[in-house]
């Protein structure tokens, strides 16, 4: 069943996060499905400007239709990934979609409140929810790319007068986190100080978290260990802060390098060990036991895990 972001937050606060997962294939989808049917979690199926391209915006919304058919018990939200106006208002006017992000964080502050503000008009007018940035994000994904020195933590006070004026019904914020795989050096990490302000000057709204995969050090070991050459430095978020993170507001959890992570260490360990294969079917069955799997340890960090029956009785 396909709800709004806000209904699911509104469960979620305070208590819980719930995860947000970009998918771009069938793959992608059957895993989703089937660890969340498995966890009894919630969950918000996130598609980007770059998955709408790469698969085409129709072909993956058949795709999510029909794997909802196959799983019915499934609850959850599908949500435009880092939209841009007219990208917001193509989803709004599909009627598939239920939730949008515009994000206009690259724009001056009354510029972005303003962008921000028609698409709530355009999304509230059809029960859709909208999601908002303040602050940027360092890192790369897709095709955002800003450099880390250009980075800017979301101020308070200007988070408040920035839902107060868009009329938003969620906030991404930048506490630290970055897009990609490369997120912290050192001992750099959440900044939790900031999430408790930012929840001080807007108690019970919901907060969103971008840039929260932890990119497991296993999983970029595996990889090398199969051919690849990705940084073994490599940093993301600790997943065992989700659970804080949640405490303070933080209601939308965004997770995507990991998930690219899994799709590729199941594909080069395959064919490592079986070059003669050619079908690459048979590792795309593993693979989606492999999401799955991915899906269910991500929910118990969040503290969606077993969530489910307690959301379908509030809805």
């Amino acid at each position: 069943m396909i709800v709004t972001t806000a209904q699911l937050f509104k469960e979620a606060y305070g208590n819980y996060a719930v995860g947000a997962y970009n998918i771009n294939n069938m793959e992608q989808a059957l895993g989703l499905f089937q660890g969340h049917v498995q966890a009894q979690a919630p969950f918000i199926i996130q598609l980007s400007k770059g998955a709408r391209k790469y698969a085409n915006a129709r072909v993956l919304e058949a795709i999510i239709r029909a794997v909802e058919a196959e799983y019915p018990d499934a609850i959850f939200a599908v949500h435009l990934d880092h939209g841009d106006e007219q990208t917001c208002y193509d989803c709004i006017d599909s009627g598939f979609y239920s939730s949008v992000m515009i994000d206009a964080s690259h724009e001056p502050f009354a510029e972005n409140v303003a962008i921000t503000r028609r698409v709530v008009e355009r999304a509230h007018a059809k029960g859709i929810s909208v999601e908002s940035e303040l602050g940027m994000l360092g890192g790369v994904e897709e095709d955002i790319k800003v450099d880390e020195k250009h980075a800017m933590l979301t101020d308070p006070d200007e988070a408040k007068a920035f839902v107060g004026q868009s009329g938003c019904d969620s906030l991404a914020v930048a506490i630290g986190t970055s897009h990609g795989a490369y997120k912290f050096a050192g001992s750099q990490g959440l900044h939790f100080d900031r999430i408790e302000a930012i929840q001080a000057a807007l108690p019970g709204f919901p907060l969103v978290m971008h840039g929260s995969s932890s990119v497991p050090q296993e999983e970029v070991l595996r990889i090398n260990a199969a051919g690849g050459k990705l940084d073994p430095s490599a940093k993301g978020v600790d997943d065992n802060q989700f659970a804080r993170a949640a405490s303070l507001g933080v209601t939308k959890v965004n997770i995507d390098t990991d998930g690219r992570l899994v799709w590729t260490r199941v594909h080069r360990e395959f064919f490592r060990d079986h070059p003669e294969g050619f079908d690459f079917r048979t590792p795309g069955k593993e693979l989606v036991k492999a999401y799955a799997d991915f899906i269910v340890d991500k929910s118990r960090k969040l503290g969606s895990y077993g969530q489910l029956d307690a959301v379908r009785k509030a809805l």
